[in-house]
């Protein structure tokens, strides 16, 4: 009798260890950075299939943040650092390819959502509702035709900024427009983008659940074909007219703005060099 009861915990034992492990593998891709990110020349991935694979560095991805609170989420177009603080991302990083700019998924068959992967509080579309700003993309629809899930996940809020509309119309749409235009000119560059808070006096908020309006919006964007090259951008989150000219800026600027490390898993004299400098002509 006691051999039957001792058979009888251990057969309920091994269910129960079956069904944790079948729920862990269920959970979406997300993990502090140190586990993320603990050595960054030994991850990479396939962009297209959107899993772990031997060859490719992630190259764009920067490296791990002290200075502010980050969660990482893999997706299968983008990576995010999510800033539970300010309900957005601190960045948002993809490969972009030549094929990647083009497909059949289009973003009018999508909506906004919240990423589920995020504890509450967290970003809803009610915070953005007569708020004056629009849903910014950071890792934009447009990059992400090629994929169905690609496309909807660019659609979760923990990719997405409070944009005043004519930054999101305009200036912002160009600067994207131009990054696809430069990945089939080159075959595939490297993109991280996301707010900047400037911290002077009380942080704008919105909604509810009171997410961050940035104060404006940084990109870089790295080439490795050929010599390699880099070049970044800054845009005030305002509607007024600025000037692409005006807004470039190298990435050790935006660097010393941000507190970030782009690019480091770059040989160190290949990132010293194209990080010094931007020249708008030279692309």
């Amino acid at each position: 009798m006691k051999l039957q009861k001792v058979s009888f915990i251990a057969i309920f034992l091994c269910i129960l260890t079956s069904c944790k492990d079948a729920q862990k593998s269920n959970e979406p891709a997300s993990s502090e950075r140190s586990e993320f990110y603990s050595s960054p020349e030994e991850k990479s991935h396939d962009t297209s299939a959107g899993t772990a694979t031997k060859g490719v560095t992630m190259m764009e991805l920067p490296a791990p943040l002290t200075n502010h609170p980050e969660i990482i989420l893999r997706r299968k177009g983008y990576t995010t650092s999510y800033n539970k603080d300010t309900r957005c991302p601190n960045w948002v990083a993809w490969h972009l390819t030549k094929n990647h700019t083009y497909g059949k998924n289009q973003r009018s068959n999508e909506t906004f959502h919240e990423d589920e992967a995020i504890k509450t509080p967290r970003a809803t579309d009610w915070d953005y509702y007569n708020s004056r700003y629009d849903r910014g993309h950071m890792c934009p629809a447009g990059d992400n035709k090629w994929d169905a899930t690609a496309m909807s996940q660019t659609f979760l809020f923990t990719n997405i900024c409070p944009q005043n509309h004519g930054l999101n119309k305009y200036e912002w749409n160009d600067v994207e427009m131009l990054c696809r235009d430069w990945a089939r000119q080159y075959g595939a560059i490297d993109i991280v983008c996301g707010p900047l808070f400037y911290g002077k006096g009380e942080q704008k908020k919105i909604g509810k659940n009171k997410v961050w309006v940035p104060d404006a919006f940084f990109k870089v964007v790295l080439c490795r074909q050929g010599t390699p090259k880099a070049i970044g951008f800054i845009y005030r989150n305002e509607g007024k007219k600025q000037k692409m000219a005006e807004a470039v800026r190298s990435v050790d600027e935006i660097e010393q703005i941000t507190g970030m490390d782009f690019f480091p898993a770059l040989a160190d004299d290949i990132e010293t060099k194209v990080e010094a400098k931007a020249n708008l002509n030279d692309w």
